[in-house]
């Protein structure tokens, strides 16, 4: 859903994005799906393409890292365009920090010191869900680089897509992954 969400154009469904991917502590993927991802999928420079003959594992030490680090640093560049500090709270990466900083203040308030048990189960959970979806949806689909040292356009065939009814229902049209 925070996926979905962050393709929106309207600002409510981009906070919405945000809130939602700030649940599992998440909220740098709304900036290098959205910024990243789309302009170098399927190329070495996106560390949310998985690799053929790359396992999931070894994937995710990659990704997990390398998509925090390109977020950040691709805020940085579009803070600093504008004559921001790059901590300033424009930054669209600290700003669902912040939410996922104060909800689990909230949450251990509440509910007491069992949710430093429940709160990183719930936070891995979400961030291997996200993590196994990059790993299927371009596995092994490189871009080809052309003889002036570009890649080629996106095609469709550069996604694993499925019309799998379940999927749809499941997975809130994501199956159809080259499409957005």
């Amino acid at each position: 859903t925070g996926h979905e969400l962050g393709h929106k154009k309207e600002a409510f469904d981009r906070w919405m994005a945000k809130i939602v991917l700030a649940v599992v502590g998440y909220g740098h993927f709304f900036i290098e799906h959205n910024k990243g991802h789309h302009r170098d999928v399927a190329t070495p420079m996106d560390p949310a393409t998985s690799r053929m003959g790359e396992n999931i594992y070894k994937f995710s030490t990659r990704e997990i890292p390398g998509a925090f680090r390109r977020a950040w640093g691709l805020e940085e560049q579009r803070l600093s365009r504008r004559g921001q500090s790059v901590w300033s709270f424009d930054n669209e990466i600290l700003q669902p920090m912040v939410i996922t900083v104060v909800l689990y203040t909230l949450l251990l308030a509440f509910f007491g010191p069992k949710m430093l048990v429940f709160l990183p189960i719930q936070m891995a959970f979400g961030w291997w869900q996200l993590t196994s979806a990059n790993y299927i949806e371009h596995y092994g689909l490189p871009r080809e680089k052309m003889a002036d040292g570009r890649y080629e356009h996106q095609k469709p065939h550069h996604s694993w897509n499925s019309n799998h009814i379940v999927s749809i229902w499941f997975c809130f049209i994501f199956q159809r992954h080259s499409d957005h």
